[in-house]
């Protein structure tokens, strides 16, 4: 095991994160002023007036936000205008939104902080050192990236900020206009008023005199007993064209002359086109081109029926690659010789877990797993490409238009400042889109076709089996028991493929290959619990099967570990669960009063019939903190039925509860289906599902009835989109245990036989 605490390691570990980090989501922009922007960045028409890079306002008051996140089902498209609106003053009724441009000024500085190997309360000299060089790094590269829960926290300042300035920039104005002092003047309902002189103007009517004047270097922020917008539950601003069928996803684009490209990929990973018969389809009607890209072939054709349908008909022949024979068994074989080896990084050490656990007394052992997980997302993967001899444009559902700016730039062969990225809706992302793979082909297929857009599509067989993947990963726990069931040691050893790492590898394959990768085992260290012996650790393994971000990442397997087995101990020193953790947090009273709360929202005390249970599980992640109760029936004959989960919910500051709470249901569902159903299985190099049937989504006539109860609180805010997904594979699980006494420690749920007698 390599030594977490020599100076050496230490040093390895933070250089490596701050590369690491840098080259992988490396995101920033100028705090102050300069956060502002050029207001010229923003394309203007009918008298619209850029005030900085964040809004333009148009003469009838319309007040345009540039979002730099992308918008897939979360919400930032209401949230961070919301942001803006509160300090302008604007009218609800009169804001609008627009994708911002790939700008350094939209970087995303939050998620290249979150990806330091720090607990979030280390202010220490080194985390705050690491921090502010990152900061620096992040400010240099300033990619646009949307993920990791960060979207609201990373626009908090600099929005507000943009909000605050015009606002400031509108009262100058309208006070020269009308030769009264700045400071009586108010910003109220999208009007510049002067209230003993009764005077008022639109901010339409201002915008034009304002955009003269210098930005305001410190304009106020209001305090939050001023907001009016900020907390409320603000009507979302892209539901109406959601539901009238405007909103334009990756797969609405349609463009002059486009045609349409679909994949056939090699089915084994790390394979590669030997040869294709393009004559066999090129007789087809509509079929235009058949162009070999990275890893298959992309069939062209005038409508994407006719490309599918070509593509599908297609004579490939592939080569194999490495791994021909990889399957699920072999998998689990080397997760387990992972368990089993001496080769680990340690995370996290305190005392003497291994001396503690050596010694005569109660031990608890348990080993847990998770399977490759799929994304599954309901917009099938796309990108549309127009390459021409001087420029590229790309319209594409992703959450990295950095990356998709930098990738098409590469492909195409020609500088990035001739490649225009249009981010469109997503129709889900949990990371899937932040991959590069659709992009390549688009342009690799747009370059074949120069001068004609080319849309690239997927079929659901194909998204399925050429996913990156949630990892497969295993763990080994061992606890030792005071004489009141207190836990005095643990040891948690992780074992499964680095997430980062491989994301890295594809994009940078020079990445440092020992960098330290945080979501390994992040959920697993910088527990809440009080153990005064602690050793946690990750022995990476490699595999072929290609792995990367999935909505709430190392959360969602290490919750599921450390609260089951959390279970397990209060089930082994004869206590109620929920007492037992209450018990456990005595340097977290935050943890403690979510706990308190959940309990008696879920009426934790109160009996249930035979066949029926509850379980809990409390989980930080994001810089949130969630508690979920899991009520469950299990018939006769081994059926389970989530009956109801009970959600409660610290995240800080709310900007908008109904996101919030959507949020929250949205991610218990993508858990629920992942725990209950989910499950990526290997035969021949080749992933086995295929779609919805073998792969299928919690229904709506299976979903149980959810209530999400928001805690008020005084932390920092935290984020919101992932932090529902982790707690409810361990909470679903605890209640079956407690249904029918049997415990659950691989998923998923529907692989074990839980028939009664």
């Amino acid at each position: 095991m390599r030594d977490p605490a020599s100076p050496g390691r230490r040093r390895f570990l933070i250089f490596g994160a701050v590369l690491g980090g840098g080259l992988l989501v490396g995101c920033g922009r100028s705090r102050g002023p300069a956060s502002l922007g050029d207001p010229g960045l923003l394309a203007v028409e009918r008298g619209e007036v850029g005030l900085s890079a964040w809004l333009k306002i148009s003469p009838d008051g319309t007040v345009t936000v540039a979002v730099p996140r992308a918008e897939m089902g979360q919400g930032v498209y209401t949230s961070l205008p919301a942001l803006i609106a509160e300090e302008l003053g604007a009218d609800w009724s009169t804001v609008r939104v627009e994708p911002a441009p790939v700008a350094k000024v939209y970087g995303n500085v939050t998620l290249l902080l979150d990806s330091l190997p720090f607990a979030d309360d280390d202010h220490g000299f080194i985390a705050a050192n690491v921090r502010r060089i990152a900061l620096g790094a992040g400010g240099m590269l300033g990619l646009s990236v949307t993920g990791g829960s960060t979207s609201v926290r990373d626009a908090w300042e600099p929005m507000r900020f943009a909000g605050a300035a015009a606002r400031e920039m509108l009262i100058l104005a309208a006070a020269s206009r009308w030769n009264v002092p700045a400071a009586e003047c108010t910003a109220r309902q999208g009007t510049i008023r002067h209230e003993s002189s009764g005077r008022s103007q639109g901010l339409g009517e201002l915008a034009a005199a304002a955009a003269k004047l210098p930005p305001p270097g410190s304009p106020r922020l209001k305090p939050r007993n001023e907001y009016t917008l900020i907390g409320k539950p603000l009507p979302r601003l892209d539901l109406p064209d959601k539901v009238n069928g405007r909103a334009v996803f990756g797969l609405d684009v349609r463009l002059a002359n486009m045609a349409w490209a679909a994949v056939k990929l090699s089915p084994v990973f790390g394979g590669s086109v030997k040869s294709f018969d393009a004559a066999a389809v090129k007789s087809r009607r509509g079929v235009l081109e058949v162009v070999e890209v990275p890893g298959g072939v992309a069939v062209v054709a005038d409508n994407g029926w006719r490309a599918l349908q070509a593509a599908e008909a297609l004579p490939v022949l592939f080569e194999d690659g490495p791994h021909p024979r990889m399957d699920s068994e072999h998998i689990a074989a080397e997760l387990k010789h992972a368990l089993d080896g001496k080769d680990a990084s340690a995370y996290e050490g305190k005392g003497d877990a291994p001396t503690v656990l050596a010694s005569p007394g109660q031990r608890v052992e348990a080993e847990y797993a998770v399977p490759y997980l799929a994304h599954a997302c309901m917009e099938p993967m796309n990108c549309t490409a127009l390459v021409t001899d001087d420029r590229c444009e790309v319209w594409a559902p992703h959450q990295a238009a950095s990356l998709v700016r930098m990738v098409a730039a590469k492909v195409a062969e020609l500088d990035q400042e001739q490649v225009r990225v249009h981010i469109t809706l997503l129709g889900g992302g949990f990371g899937r889109r932040a991959e590069i793979d659709t992009v390549v082909q688009a342009v690799t297929v747009a370059r074949r076709l120069k001068g004609r857009p080319v849309q690239v599509i997927w079929s659901r067989t194909e998204d399925i089996r050429h996913d990156f993947y949630r990892p497969a990963v295993a763990c080994r726990f061992s606890a030792a028991l005071d004489g009141d069931g207190r836990p005095q040691a643990w040891h948690h050893r992780i074992a499964g493929q680095s997430v980062s790492q491989n994301f890295a590898g594809r994009l940078l394959p020079f990445v440092l290959e020992s960098m330290p990768d945080k979501t390994n085992v992040e959920g697993a260290i910088h527990l809440p619990y009080d153990i005064p012996h602690l050793l946690v650790e990750h022995a990476r393994i490699e595999l072929p099967v290609p792995v990367g971000f999935w909505r709430s990442v190392g959360h969602s397997y290490n919750a599921f570990f450390v609260e089951s087995f959390v279970d397990e101990l209060a089930h082994a020193a004869g206590k109620d669960p929920y007492q037992y953790r209450r018990s456990l947090y005595g340097r977290s009273p935050r943890h403690a009063r979510l706990a308190e709360e959940l309990a008696r929202r879920a009426g934790w005390e109160t009996p249930l019939p035979r066949g029926q249970g509850r379980g809990m599980a409390v989980h930080y992640s994001f810089h949130s903190l969630v508690g979920q109760v899991a009520e469950v029936e299990v018939s006769e004959k081994g059926r389970v039925a989530v009956r109801r989960v009970v959600c409660v919910v610290d995240c800080g500051l709310v900007v908008n509860p109904d996101i919030v709470r959507a949020q929250l249901e949205s991610a218990i569902v993508f858990g629920l289906t992942a725990a209950l159903h989910g499950e990526i299985t290997l035969k021949k190099g080749s992933v086995v599902q295929s779609n919805f049937p073998d792969y299928p989504m919690v229904t709506l006539a299976d979903c149980p009835a959810i209530e999400v109860h928001i805690l008020e609180s005084d932390a920092a805010m935290g984020g919101v989109g992932e932090i529902g997904t982790p707690p409810i594979a361990p909470a679903l699980c605890n209640a079956i245990f407690a249904a029918t006494g049997r415990r659950i420690r691989t998923l998923p749920v529907k692989n074990h036989n839980l028939l009664q007698g």
